[in-house]
């Protein structure tokens, strides 16, 4: 691990000192990082904490430049107590990881902090993931503020809060298998707050179980909560606009409760450029894809990218291309390595030699700037927060295949409530694909969804710009937190 010299330690005495803690997953370290770098430019020193094994990904992706200490950000990490994979580069398990970090994080957290408060300066506040909970205690013992992100979408907060009210009322555990594909899970849930109308099949999917005790995540998810009320503060990537209902809730039931989002917009309008520098994808972005993008029409192009994590059946990746293929638009697709389950991704090579004129697939790119192409004319996306966020920051519909986790209610809420996005069938056929990719693009409920995206997107925009907007106001609040609240 590089260090900066402990003789600029003296520097920094009277700088507060934030550690910050992802989850160690693509879609936690990244709005960390950004919620990093802008408590960096009001004046904090970083100390930021990857798991060895997520660094060591980051090194051979992003390259040791971008994880070079700076002057006032540093980075440290922690083991997740798992033995090395057979693939050094491959999405871990969440449930194992989780598991594995809150029985053995502790002890390697504290003495990354009482590394970095020798080094540099004493710790003055933690800001951790919201599922990284671990953290908590060594907060506690050192009498300083912890505060939690939840970098997921808000609604699914109150979704995973509501799991005891579904197995108290019968709806779950399921009485067998067949429940999965018998329409059950179309049921309509009518006490879940903020969300009427929701389905089963819209709550975060790990209570979907036969026996609860046989799902990790739903015993996790509940002692994660429990927790978190002894926080000083949870902070949310959304804003006042989007998500007020959901906050106003949500601030009844956990300490102060601060939408500071979308942090790609606060980063953009607040950090020192001098950051750029430091990155935190996993994979290596293809450099073409933007310049690709630069020969196409305006709202021609179709963005197709699943996350980090989401994986599919060979049949369902089939289903996917002959989809595109007969939709006819212009596509770009982001396709993982791992992106098929317990194979790699192959497309057919009659898909590949039939679309070689209008679509182009990559490994990775860099998505923020990809949202904001002018080409883009819809974003066919597995839901994931980072990336709902940013299409309606951008002002991009959607068409939604979510996979697990929050990206089940960030769906529903998409189409549902914001009415920028339509949902795809998890049993995709390519007729359908084709069917709502022509609707997006240039259909009447597409066009009404773009419209209603670029409204939200101008809300975005407005929450974020200073002086007075929301998220701006809540940011100068959390920052106040940190740097005079006592745990």
């Amino acid at each position: 691990m590089r260090t900066i010299p402990s003789s600029m330690g003296s520097t920094q005495e009277n700088q507060p000192h934030v550690v910050c803690v992802p989850l160690p997953a693509q879609g936690h370290i990244n709005p960390m990082l950004k919620l990093a770098k802008l408590l960096h430019s009001k004046g904090f020193f970083i100390t930021y904490v990857n798991s060895e094994f997520n660094h060591q990904r980051l090194l051979r992706s992003v390259g040791s430049d971008a994880l070079h200490d700076l002057p006032s950000f540093h980075f440290e990490t922690i083991s997740d107590g798992l033995p090395p994979p057979e693939n050094p580069d491959a999405t871990q398990d969440v449930s194992s990881t989780l598991n594995s970090l809150h029985e053995t994080g502790l002890g390697p957290f504290k003495s990354v902090l009482s590394k970095v408060s020798t080094l540099y300066s004493p710790v003055t506040c933690i800001v951790a993931d919201f599922l990284m909970g671990f953290t908590l205690p060594a907060a506690e013992e050192l009498g300083i503020p912890a505060v939690l992100f939840w970098t997921s979408g808000a609604g699914s907060l109150i979704c995973y809060d509501q799991y005891p009210n579904l197995i108290q009322k019968g709806l779950m555990p399921l009485k067998d298998p067949s429940y999965l594909v018998n329409g059950y899970l179309d049921t309509v849930v009518d006490f879940i707050p903020t969300m009427p109308g929701i389905r089963l099949k819209d709550i975060p999917p790990f209570v979907r179980v036969v026996h609860p005790g046989d799902e990790f995540m739903v015993g996790f998810s509940q002692r994660e909560l429990k927790r978190a009320k002894s926080a000083s503060a949870i902070i949310f990537n959304t804003f006042d606009e989007l998500e007020d209902d959901i906050l106003d809730t949500l601030s009844l039931m956990f300490p102060l409760c601060y939408g500071i989002g979308p942090v790609h917009l606060l980063e953009t309008n607040n950090v020192d450029r001098s950051l750029d520098i430091i990155k935190s994808n996993l994979w290596i972005e293809d450099p073409k894809c933007l310049k690709w993008l630069d020969g196409k029409e305006p709202l021609s192009v179709v963005y197709v990218n699943f996350g980090s994590i989401t994986v599919m059946t060979p049949q369902q990746l089939v289903e996917f291309c002959w989809g595109l293929a007969k939709s006819n638009y212009s596509f770009l697709w982001i396709i993982r390595p791992d992106l098929v389950i317990g194979d790699s991704a192959v497309l057919p090579p009659e898909f590949l030699a039939e679309t070689s004129s209008r679509g182009l697939l990559a490994s990775w790119c860099p998505q923020e700037q990809v949202l904001n192409h002018p080409s883009i004319g819809g974003f066919l996306t597995h839901s994931g927060w980072n990336s709902t966020i940013e299409s309606i920051s951008s002002g991009v519909p959607m068409i939604c295949w979510p996979f697990f986790a929050d990206q089940q209610p960030n769906c529903w809420w998409s189409c549902n409530k914001w009415m920028i996005a339509m949902e795809i069938d998890n049993n995709v056929k390519s007729d359908e694909v084709s069917k709502l990719v022509i609707e997006l693009m240039s259909g009447e409920r597409g066009n009404e969804m773009r419209k209603n995206a670029i409204a939200w997107k101008n809300k975005a925009k407005e929450a974020c710009t200073f002086p007075s907007g929301s998220s701006v106001v809540n940011l100068d609040k959390l920052i106040h937190l940190l740097q005079t609240s006592p745990k």
